[in-house]
């Protein structure tokens, strides 16, 4: 098992496409409770607090992909409007979100549990508590891999795009 910060720790590796399967409801990451909050109160956001867009844009510049495919519930939960709320940005900074309701994914065969993959050859299965992710295993078995790789296949395919949404 990585810890968390050994789990952050890989974005700073040597990598060229990164891609995540997102499907929790609720994500508990410290940063994200008052910006959450204050979502919820209706009021403004001005984004300043959120610095994933640069760290996308960053990645993008330097020829790097960066995906996901985010699960959506049905009806949505608080967090996950939260989320789509966030999501623009980091369209904007060249990441490429995609999104999959949730009946579709269990048709599918959806994992059930959220992961990255870096360069189709690593995975990292995360762990979550109140308090975001706690940890992640570390996979790197070629026979390991590719069930995640063939979900990414299928959920990229069956995913829609964040126009289609709105």
């Amino acid at each position: 098992m990585l810890s968390r910060q050994e789990f952050q720790g890989l974005f700073a590796s040597d990598w060229s496409s990164a891609w995540r399967w997102e499907c929790q409801g609720t994500y508990h990451e410290p940063q994200e409770q008052e910006p959450l909050r204050r979502f919820l109160a209706g009021e403004a956001d001005d984004h300043a607090w959120f610095a994933w867009p640069k760290r996308v844009r960053a990645w993008v510049s330097t020829g790097r992909k960066i995906g996901r495919v985010r699960m959506l519930t049905d009806p949505l939960t608080d967090y996950l409007r939260f989320e789509l709320s966030i999501t623009p940005p980091a369209l904007d900074a060249g990441e490429d979100i995609r999104f999959l309701h949730h009946a579709r994914a269990a048709e599918l065969g959806a994992p059930d549990k959220d992961f990255w993959m870096f360069d189709d050859n690593t995975v990292v299965l995360m762990t979550f508590d109140d308090h975001g992710v706690s940890g992640a295993e570390l996979i790197t078995d070629a026979t390991s891999v590719r069930p995640y790789a063939d979900w990414q296949d299928v959920a990229t395919r069956e995913a829609v795009p964040f126009a289609s949404l709105t």
